[in-house]
């Protein structure tokens, strides 16, 4: 998960002891799931449109006063966005859990695949999109596109749940779940014109969230709240990919290299000397995706090789960046033991990690990608990481990833603003 969250410590009253003794306490782990499952029996609507849940059933109140240390192990056992739906909407003390739910623990549910509905104008008002659970492929969700501007729009990408475009006056946030739209203040600067990348440096009802956009001459940032642009030269290369990774902004350019940046108390950007193994090197290689999968920041490449019985068959491999020497070096990892990945061919989109995907029906060691091809049953492919995976598998879910940065908006991975709490 991006950024930080600080952990809030709400001490909740304790039930009152029953006039019968209690049963001895079940183990934590078992304990755990058996909370989950009553959680989820105590909600009867799973959601609506925007994403609220019916009121528990009566007598119910002394799951309302479980700690909130307890709470935050239960939402870690969850293996589904619809269940976490159902937990925050069990109750008041239930939400605040999942809002303050801190970055110690790790969402073990996979992201949502959101397809736009690219068969309509692709600025119409009325326009939908589609938000998939690969946990409950029967549950969709039908979501609203931004609606028509003066001028067209062009994606600048997706963060903390919000997808980014711009005109040439104005910058345009949209919820991928609920729909709602935000308009920041108007551009004021001719570099907006050239701005290709846009990422929020935390959720956007957070008193620290500041919304960042790139330009091909300079940095423009917005203090959510505020009413003013701020506008930073920026030189080198152009922005390739951002992630934060322990508290700093990370961000990879068009030419490999590995960058920090850092915003206040005044705009920087620092160099990271990383050695690079030789089998990077060597061969075809797509441009590489940084992920965050816990406490490791991981580079994934997509290497090209020809082969006769695959054709031109394309071959992932995961690489574990090692702070722990001068220079870092990305180490390669032969598997990624009980992770899958989750990436898109637009850098600008966020990518995912998910621990123990086998609870919710993936696979572990996988990279889940969406499918660009309508004649594909299914509307993402998983491959298998250090196996070849065939020209007509990786073609149909990647292309050149230059040409990534400039296009309208395609499927991708997301989580929706309201998984995240509002101090990351």
């Amino acid at each position: 998960m991006a950024g930080n969250r600080r952990r809030h410590r709400h001490r909740r009253a304790r039930p009152q002891q029953a006039a019968e003794p209690s049963p001895p306490p079940a183990p934590a782990s078992l304990s755990s799931s058996r909370e989950v499952a009553a959680a989820a029996r105590h909600s009867k609507k799973i959601c609506d449109a925007s994403g609220s849940i019916s009121s528990p059933s009566s007598g119910s109140h002394a799951w309302e006063n479980l700690l909130d240390s307890l709470l935050h192990q239960i939402i870690s056992l969850i293996s589904s966005f619809h269940d976490f739906l159902a937990f925050r909407g069990t109750c008041h003390s239930w939400h605040a859990a999942a809002f303050s739910f801190p970055s110690v623990y790790t969402f073990s549910f996979p992201p949502l695949h959101l397809k736009p509905d690219i068969s309509q104008e692709s600025y119409n008002s009325d326009r939908k999109s589609q938000l998939v659970d690969p946990s409950k492929k029967n549950l969709s969700h039908r979501c609203s596109a931004p609606g028509i501007t003066p001028h067209p729009m062009r994606y600048l990408g997706c963060s903390y749940g919000y997808l980014i475009f711009s005109d040439r006056r104005h910058c345009h946030l949209v919820d991928v779940y609920t729909g709602t739209k935000v308009k920041p203040p108007k551009f004021h600067s001719e570099s907006s014109t050239l701005i290709y990348l846009g990422i929020l440096m935390a959720p956007l009802n957070s008193p620290s969230s500041r919304l960042i956009l790139f330009s091909r001459m300079s940095m423009l940032q917005w203090q959510v709240g505020t009413n003013f642009w701020t506008e930073d030269p920026l030189d080198g290369e152009l922005i390739h990919q951002i992630v934060f990774f322990k508290g700093q902004m990370f961000a990879m350019d068009f030419v490999q290299r590995l960058h920090t940046i850092r915003i206040a108390p005044e705009l920087s950007t620092q160099e990271v000397a990383v050695m690079w193994e030789d089998s990077m090197l060597v061969g075809l290689h797509s441009k590489p995706w940084l992920v965050v999968c816990g406490d490791m920041l991981l580079l994934v490449d997509l290497s090209v090789s020809m082969d006769q019985l695959f054709g031109f068959p394309g071959t992932f491999q995961v690489f574990c960046l090692n702070f722990s020497v001068e220079p870092a070096k990305w180490v390669k990892m032969d598997k990624l033991d009980n992770w899958a990945l989750f990436l898109t061919n637009d850098r600008r989109n966020p990518t995912f990690s998910c621990m123990n995907p086998e609870r919710w029906g993936g696979k572990s060691n996988y990279i889940y990608v969406p499918t660009k091809s309508e004649d594909f049953d299914e509307p993402w492919t998983a491959m298998e990481i250090g196996q070849p995976v065939p020209s007509s598998t990786h073609r149909m879910s990647f292309s050149s990833a230059a040409t990534a940065h400039c296009s309208p908006l395609n499927s991708l991975w997301v989580l929706p603003s309201l998984v995240y709490g509002v101090d990351q």
